[in-house]
């Protein structure tokens, strides 16, 4: 237990920014889905529509070091792909 004022202040900051992070990162969860689901059912504007609007959110979770910012373009580039080619007639 901590037993200094700076030290409890920093358990209250931690548990709350802990929970900011967490809720962030489940908004980014939730666009990332938007984008499969639309590539899975093969509706190409939905799909693309999808990316432009997971796109900010990924980067402002890469700038606020919710996530590395590698991961960040990881997973746009994947995603990014993956609409490309549904683009393309097969």
């Amino acid at each position: 237990m901590a037993n200094h004022k700076s030290a409890r202040k920093r358990i209250r900051r931690n548990a709350s920014r802990a929970e900011i992070n967490n809720t962030r990162l489940a908004r980014i969860r939730t666009f990332i889905k938007k984008v499969e689901a639309a590539v899975s059912s093969g509706d190409v504007p939905a799909a693309e529509k999808a990316l432009k609007d997971v796109q900010p959110e990924l980067q402002r979770g890469a700038s606020k070091r919710v996530m590395s910012p590698k991961s960040s373009a990881r997973k746009m580039s994947r995603l990014s792909a993956r609409v490309k080619a549904l683009k393309k007639p097969a």
